[in-house]
């Protein structure tokens, strides 16, 4: 009997030992193959989110140079909807790259060229629009194309297009940590896809890293002048912080309702582009300004360092953004969001007697959080971009403004799993 005990103790010792082995194995494995997978996407994405970055810039650039650029706005709008048409009817943007991480959709390759050459075209004739939205829509699209290359199963796939989204963030704005986190909180509002925490920062940092050595440098917006904390400086900021959630809600309403107004009275998506293009130039010849061009960097730039910005440069960055983006131009509404929050709380410091230089940093993430429904990647963009001397403020801002805009967002496609007012789950679709 006692041999057969030891025999029996000696048998399971065995059977322990290799399920641990097993075990150790597998994750060793794992490990080291969403590493290298991470590497080489960082590295293909970084690589092209690059090249579509120093494109943009230098569309940019010549549009500024060359005004007379802006009046092709409808013949690009043109040449967009024709490229759609032929190849992109299937195309759902970034609603279609969070709907594929749900295995809703799937994102096709041809979605990166398409995006690149669209956005490029967008932001050479001046159309109100940002270039994040593009630019994770093209990495989703890239990531998804390595996937397949390296015949990922379904759960796999899904990591490696956040793995993408991670890196064209990172690549294009500059802000690694924010990019990040990114991915994987947008898609689903109260549950985190832990399982792509590894890829999705050794990606963004390698494309961060990447696109720094080819030239393409993060914009960063310090804000040296940071006023002590006080109950009354608090309290104001959350008035500027309440006010920036009730406008993420009109903004997000203001896409809706202008997509609404195309699809029932310019259904033709060419008559849709030229009507909607040459409004945008009609608008912006008589504010006779051009600092509503493109994504509205100059506005971000000029709220935070100086504090100075006009009474309704919110208001018509939101104007022109709608009509631009919904009409069919592509880009994205990430930027133009920060743009709209910078100018506006840039307008309430002055009137309330904050800062308006922390007001617009703090306005900006505010509003960025509001139309995204990601306060923790709106917190991590504060610290990249301003620094942490102001964290109380932008803090207070980011959590105000997640709790006032309710349900509403950018993405028809994200989900709200768990209540923002209620330890509950609610697993319901955003406005």
């Amino acid at each position: 009997m006692e041999k057969e005990s030891e025999r029996t103790l000696f048998d399971k010792g065995k059977i322990l030992i290799y399920y641990y082995y097993e075990r150790t194995r597998r994750d060793v494995n794992n490990f080291l193959k969403w590493l290298a997978l991470a590497v080489l996407t960082g590295l293909v994405v970084g690589g092209a989110s690059s090249v579509f970055a120093a494109c943009i810039k230098y569309a940019i650039e010549y549009r500024d140079s060359h005004l007379w650029v802006f009046l092709l706005l409808p013949i690009a709008g043109l040449m967009i909807a024709f490229l759609y048409e032929k190849m992109g009817r299937q195309d759902g943007g970034t609603n279609q790259v969070l709907a594929t991480i749900r295995s809703r959709d799937k994102v096709p390759f041809r979605s990166a060229p398409l995006i690149f050459v669209a956005t490029l075209l967008t932001h050479l004739t001046g159309g109100s629009a940002g270039r994040e939205g593009a630019s994770i829509q093209f990495g989703g699209s890239i990531g998804s194309w390595l996937g397949k290359l390296v015949h990922l199963d379904e759960f796999d796939q899904h990591v490696i297009i956040m793995c993408g989204m991670s890196a064209a963030f990172a690549a294009v704005f500059g802000t690694p940590m924010a990019a990040a986190v990114f991915a994987m909180e947008v898609v689903s509002v109260g549950v985190m896809y832990y399982a792509a925490l590894l890829p999705c920062v050794t990606a963004s940092i390698i494309a961060a890293e990447f696109a720094t050595g080819m030239g393409i440098f993060p914009e960063t917006f310090p804000v040296d002048r940071i006023p002590v904390l006080t109950i009354e400086s608090g309290i104001k900021m959350g008035i500027i912080a309440a006010l920036c959630g009730v406008l993420s809600i009109l903004f997000c309403v203001l896409l809706k309702w202008t997509g609404q107004i195309y699809g029932k009275y310019l259904k033709n998506p060419y008559i849709r582009v030229v009507v909607a293009g040459c409004l945008v130039i009609v608008i912006t010849v008589l504010l006779q300004t051009k600092d509503y061009m493109g994504a509205g960097n100059e506005l971000i730039a000029r709220a935070i360092a100086t504090g100075d910005a006009r009474p309704l440069d919110f208001l018509w960055k939101m104007i022109l953004t709608a009509i631009t983006m919904r009409a069919g131009y592509r880009g994205g509404e990430i930027v133009p969001a920060f743009a709209i929050g910078a100018t506006f709380g840039c307008v309430m410091g002055n009137i309330l007697g904050v800062s308006p230089e922390v007001a617009a940093a703090a306005g900006m993430v505010a509003l960025f959080c509001g139309v995204t429904n990601c306060p923790i990647t709106a917190m991590l963009i504060s610290f990249e971009l301003f620094g942490f001397a102001g964290a109380a403020y932008y803090l207070i801002a980011i959590s105000i403004s997640y709790a006032v805009s309710g349900y509403y967002s950018l993405y028809k496609d994200q989900t709200i799993v768990y209540s923002k007012y209620k330890a509950r789950y609610i697993n319901r679709r955003t406005r």
